[in-house]
């Protein structure tokens, strides 16, 4: 947020007025302000990067949020939750996490924190073949290794096998209605389309 937007909202807050664009008239509001960030705003005040003063108003209650990968055992009840949200979503037979996979899930970093989990957790419940997902599923390391002997090396050839394996069993849990298919992976119809001729893959159905 740069100083001047900065500025324009610490007097927002100590005079609880606006303006409307164009408008002359100050216009009193009666709201509560909630604020997120994931910066160090005490960090970005020693740098002068935020101003101090805005920095203790906006401080009155606040609540600190850990990342992820400081959230211990935490990770892998959150895991169980995302793991059985999704499983009702999609009619997966899949009921809990192999050994490797609770290792892998506590050893790994987390960098995209929270929506990291939630994206690893559906691909994997989507992709698995068994009762329960492995680190393989989850495309995680395993012991802290970088990839698993069981993963070919070349990242391009990883994803693409992914991603050919989860529009199938998509194809397959929306008995092959392009709409539902393409919603349930996230994408439009056209990229649906274009996917499944690289991938030579057919709808089972005809809707």
């Amino acid at each position: 947020m740069p100083f001047s937007l900065q500025a324009k909202l610490l007097r927002f807050l100590q005079e609880k007025v606006i303006e409307r664009i164009g408008g002359r008239r100050e216009i009193p509001v009666d709201v509560k302000v909630v604020c997120a960030t994931h910066q160090n705003l005490q960090q970005m005040v020693q740098q002068s990067a935020f101003r101090e003063d805005l920095f203790y108003r906006i401080s009155e209650v606040t609540i600190n949020i850990p990342p992820l990968r400081e959230r211990g055992e935490d990770i892998l009840l959150l895991a169980r939750t995302f793991l059985l949200r999704f499983a009702k979503q999609m009619g997966a037979n899949v009921n809990g996490f192999s050994d490797d996979a609770c290792q892998a899930l506590l050893a790994y970093s987390w960098p995209g924190n929270i929506r990291e989990l939630q994206n690893k957790i559906k691909s994997a419940v989507i992709m698995a073949e068994g009762r329960q997902l492995t680190a393989i599923d989850l495309m995680l390391p395993i012991n802290g290794d970088s990839e698993t002997a069981s993963m070919p090396l070349n990242l391009r050839v990883i994803r693409e096998e992914a991603e050919r394996v989860a529009i199938q069993r998509a194809i397959d849990y929306s008995d092959g209605n392009i709409s539902q298919t393409a919603s349930l992976l996230g994408i439009s119809r056209p990229t649906l389309y274009s996917l499944m001729e690289k991938y030579g893959l057919e709808r089972n159905a005809q809707h």
